[in-house]
């Protein structure tokens, strides 16, 4: 329907008068529709109602081809309704004294829907043109608020390495190495929606997620460990989005930190699935398992995972497997089991 009511007959069309020509033809087609239509009613109740079809096809043609079709379709339905409908057929003659005024009459109402028609259009398509350019400027700004966080991160980051090389106290470079790097994940998760889905409103979670990979593989994984991944392509919103990648962050890094200890050899798999309208995130590692929980529990890695579970509408779920350790982000169980 929203399609419908934004089709334009001449807007494909550049010129002045190609326009004119595409929209008085548009007004002739629908005349000569009518027309087919009146002819096969006629079979049934000839001499009825003579001018009744008019209106509708007036209104179509004005609604979607302008004022110009909306008068080539009045004018070529109406003299055909005239001469070939209205007692005397085949004449523009009048049979009875009342023909005059009941022809005056329809040819004016016929004028006054397709007044109607082309001002009711031209509304409806203003207010359609202002609704695209405000969200059009929405979008402009977001994408600028994006790139003005991801530049805040990243200059967060400076300080804090610059912060690092002041303090004496070696003991104090490893809590100082973890905020960095995770101030650069939020900017890598910016720059990477920024870069891959531009100014668009949803974003397309398949080469979002296969670029944040990438990069995880080659800055946080050591060599001896494999990266699988399985990612539904599917699009949601932006805020959802930058949740998504900055869980996956999370949870990468932890699993190369943690459950790969002494070049441990490994695999490290990524799902992401969906099904009817609902999504699961799913890490998984064939690393040390249990061992690896030992290592932070209840620490500041599962409680910013649970912050961007939150922020994404979802829940986060962790813990040990048969093979390994399992981190999880799902928005509903029943509908992925």
């Amino acid at each position: 329907m929203q399609r419908l009511a934004n089709f334009d007959v001449s807007r494909q069309f550049v010129g002045k008068w190609s326009k004119v020509a595409a929209q008085t033809m548009f007004g002739i087609i629908c005349a000569a529709s009518m027309v087919g239509l009146r002819t096969l009613y006629d079979l049934w109740a000839p001499t009825s109602g003579p001018f009744a079809m008019i209106y509708p096809t007036v209104l179509l043609a004005t609604l979607y081809g302008h004022w110009r079709a909306g008068v080539a379709a009045f004018c070529v339905s109406f003299a055909w309704a005239w001469y070939f409908v209205l007692p005397a057929p085949q004449s523009f003659l009048f049979t009875e004294a009342t023909d005059p005024a009941r022809v005056l009459l329809n040819g004016v109402c016929a004028i006054i829907v397709i007044i109607f028609a082309e001002a009711f259009r031209r509304a409806a398509h203003s207010t359609m043109d202002t609704i695209r350019e405000e969200a059009d400027r929405r979008l402009t700004l977001l994408a600028d608020l994006e790139h003005r966080t991801k530049n805040n991160f990243a200059l967060v980051a400076s300080m804090l390495e610059i912060q690092k090389r002041r303090i004496p106290h070696a003991e104090l470079h490893g809590p100082l190495d973890d905020a960095v790097g995770r101030v650069r994940t939020f900017a890598d998760a910016y720059s990477g929606l920024a870069m891959e889905q531009g100014k668009e409103k949803d974003v397309a979670i398949g080469p979002y997620l296969d670029m944040m990979l990438t990069r995880l593989e080659r800055a946080a994984l050591p060599q001896n460990v494999r990266l699988f991944r399985e990612i539904d392509d599917i699009k949601l919103s932006r805020e959802t989005a930058v949740a998504i990648g900055l869980y996956l962050n999370e949870a990468v890094s932890n699993a190369a930190k943690y459950a790969f200890p002494d070049n441990r050899a490994g695999t490290l798999a990524v799902y992401f699935h969906c099904r009817d309208g609902k999504w699961r995130l799913t890490i998984e590692d064939d690393g040390v398992g249990e061992e690896a929980l030992s290592q932070t529990p209840g620490g500041l890695g599962s409680k910013l995972l649970s912050a961007f579970a939150q922020q994404a509408g979802a829940t986060h779920h962790a813990g040990p497997v048969l093979n390994g350790f399992r981190t999880e982000m799902r928005v509903a169980d029943e509908a992925l089991a």
